[in-house]
């Protein structure tokens, strides 16, 4: 009897080791997964480059590594997910300097208005290397990582027709001006000589026509895809920020690939900044034709020097919690950029 069982139990241990390595094995052969979120609408360039980064990543992995999609706030609110990939509750969401910024204060900077000329200086600036200093200190700091910066537009204020046409920063004085909740965009608004009023992107339209919000300011593609110019009615090409969008990963999740898995999701992101940056510079080239077909007004000649010296002046005395932790040496250099 004895023999028997101790024969029975040798099964079981010899069962359940089988049992468990074909589980390890399985488990193992199991694709990486990594969940993508954005709040950004289908048509937005940044919206389209999550697909381009997920087709590209799935293909060179040959499908060893699979992104899930998920746009305009599926999962969670602008301010919500910058929270969740902190957390690890989500692998990726789009971030930026002026959203980092109550973490890493100094990145202010780099969402100020008129810090940048251009396209070219600024994506040579956050893609070489300021920008691998700047994303190391988010890592460091946050516990996630920026991967790259894409173009996001050149940022153009946006008012519904009760504010009447805007040329210098007089003219927006008391207007309710959109912003992100966080204090960098509140610096923003003020530096713009607006009031500003935070609220959520995916509230935004309503705002406008109801009059919660009496302007906002995005680039022009995000003002099309968004459907902004049915509740709005003026356009100024104050061309105030050079904006980017960075796709940033939780840094664990990072930590878990291997070597060739960070070089396949680097490529992909590569491939899907050139696609983002390529269609937002086409889509900029010929989308005032659109929006004066909808019966908007531009206003192509603004006193940008003007709103340039205002902006200044409020960076140093109104918002002076933001411009006090500036890193002037390397302000300076990303300045010298620009020539």
């Amino acid at each position: 009897m004895k023999k028997m069982l101790s024969m029975g139990l040798v099964l079981i241990t010899v069962m359940s080791m089988a049992f468990s390595s074909g589980q390890s094995e399985s488990d193992s052969s199991k694709p990486v997964e990594i969940n993508f979120s954005s709040v950004s609408v289908p048509g937005d360039a940044h919206t389209e480059a999550m697909t381009v980064f997920k087709e590209e990543l799935e293909s060179l992995s040959g499908g060893t590594m699979m992104v899930n999609v998920y746009h305009s706030g599926q999962l969670y609110s602008q301010e919500g997910e910058q929270a969740a990939v902190r957390q690890g509750t989500v692998d990726m969401v789009y971030t930026s300097a002026p959203w980092l910024a109550e973490f890493v204060p100094y990145l202010s900077m780099f969402s100020a208005v008129y810090t940048f000329q251009g396209y070219d200086h600024m994506t040579s600036v956050f893609n070489g290397e300021i920008g691998e200093k700047v994303f190391q200190d988010v890592v460091e700091s946050q516990g996630i990582r920026p991967l790259a910066a894409y173009y996001l537009g050149t940022r153009q204020l946006n008012l519904v027709e009760k504010v009447g046409p805007v040329r210098t920063p007089a003219d927006m004085s008391g207007v309710k001006l959109r912003t992100p909740g966080s204090p960098s965009w509140i610096a923003l608004g003020k530096a713009l000589g607006g009031n500003p009023t935070p609220m959520a992107f995916n509230e935004v339209y309503m705002g406008l026509k109801t009059g919660a919000v009496e302007g906002q300011d995005n680039p022009l593609a995000t003002d099309k895809n968004a459907k902004f110019y049915e509740v709005t009615k003026y356009i100024v090409l104050t061309n105030h920020v050079v904006d980017s969008t960075w796709p940033t990963i939780n840094e664990k999740k990072w930590q878990s690939f291997t070597d060739q898995q960070k070089e396949w999701v680097m490529a992909a992101v590569d491939k899907s900044r050139a696609f983002c940056d390529k269609q937002v510079q086409d889509t900029e080239s010929g989308i005032l034709d659109f929006f004066k077909g909808e019966g908007m007004i531009v206003i192509e000649d603004p006193d940008v020097q003007a709103f340039a010296d205002y902006a200044k002046n409020s960076y140093m005395n109104d918002s002076k919690d933001i411009s006090k932790d500036w890193d002037w040496a390397l302000y300076d250099k990303v300045q010298a950029m620009a020539k």
